[in-house]
């Protein structure tokens, strides 16, 4: 099996790389005068706030159908913000459930303001919407079934690949198929629990994502005896909160909330209350403490193609 490659022993210089860039980003500017999205919030007093459904620790909608998660509580603390720069406390909140194929159109369309819950910023997400600072590093890895002898990425050649729609793994998956150095067999699914439900069924070998993403399916599905998380990680996927192009005021506001829970120390506890519980433990990252310390939107990167996302 070929790859067009950085090799996994190329991944410590990519996260020095990353680091690097991270310690050279600029400190947050004062907030801009108002753009579209913010005097619109002024005039309607309502802000909409895109959220995932399955997106377990970071936004998903719980057993009361309350949209909740860290990526929702981080948004949540932004706009508590935006009611203070805008000198309105009665600003309403209105959640929008999004799935990963339409949080951009959503975006873009002005159904939603802010999209809060695990994207990726990419170089080419860069070009449609705008990133807040990074709040969360994950890397691509795959959900297998305990009783299958799949641990590395070559041992899944010729197997059937469950994706996500609109995730960065399936943009990985279809670039590693183009280059002809990887037969599977790719089927995509509308939302993480479709997939993972398709490998515990028996009906896929592995599903490629996020692998906080996929600890948070195992987790939430009660799916420990049978589940595991494996395989050397693929890529580095920084999430921050999506707003639309132009909309720099309240992008503004969002950095300047997340600057202040990171300098303060709040985001540790934070943390905490979503990777540190009973059922889910998922200690901070280097490249997560990293990112709170060295505030970057620095792009994430695909480490087995060796291209940015």
């Amino acid at each position: 099996m070929k790859f067009l490659s950085l090799s996994l022993r190329a991944v410590p210089a990519v996260l020095a790389l990353l680091s690097g860039l991270a310690a050279a980003a600029p400190a947050p500017q004062a907030t801009p005068a108002l753009d579209a999205t913010l005097t619109r919030i002024k005039d309607q007093r309502v802000i909409r706030l895109g959220v995932r459904e399955v997106s377990r620790p970071f936004s998903y909608v719980d057993e009361k159908k309350q949209p909740t998660g860290y990526a929702v509580e981080l948004c949540l603390k932004a706009v508590d913000a935006i009611k203070a720069e805008l000198k309105l406390p009665d600003i309403k909140v209105e959640y929008v459930v999004v799935s990963g194929a339409e949080r951009i159109p959503k975006l873009e369309s002005g159904d939603i303001d802010l999209e809060c819950g695990s994207s990726t910023n990419t170089k080419a997400r860069q070009e449609k919407v705008i990133f807040s600072n990074t709040y969360f590093v994950a890397g691509a890895r795959f959900a297998v079934r305990k009783d299958a002898p799949y641990d590395s990425l070559a041992s899944l050649e010729g197997k059937t690949i469950a994706l996500s729609k609109g995730t960065t793994s399936e943009k990985l998956f279809n670039q590693m198929q183009q280059s002809g150095g990887f037969k599977v067999t790719l089927v995509q699914y509308p939302n993480n629990a479709e997939a993972f439900k398709a490998v515990r069924e028996g009906k896929a070998a592995a599903f490629v994502h996020d692998d906080v993403l996929l600890m948070g399916q195992v987790a939430g599905q009660q799916a420990e005896a049978e589940m595991t998380v494996t395989g050397s990680p693929l890529s580095v996927e920084p999430y921050g909160i999506m707003a639309r192009k132009g909309d720099t005021a309240l992008l503004a506001i969002v950095d300047r909330t997340l600057v202040g829970l990171f300098q303060s120390g709040e985001i540790n506890k934070l943390y905490d209350k979503w990777f540190d519980t009973k059922s889910f433990k998922v200690p901070m990252s280097r490249l997560t403490r990293d990112s709170v310390a060295r505030p970057t939107k620095e792009a994430g990167v695909a480490m087995v193609l060796g291209y940015q996302l």
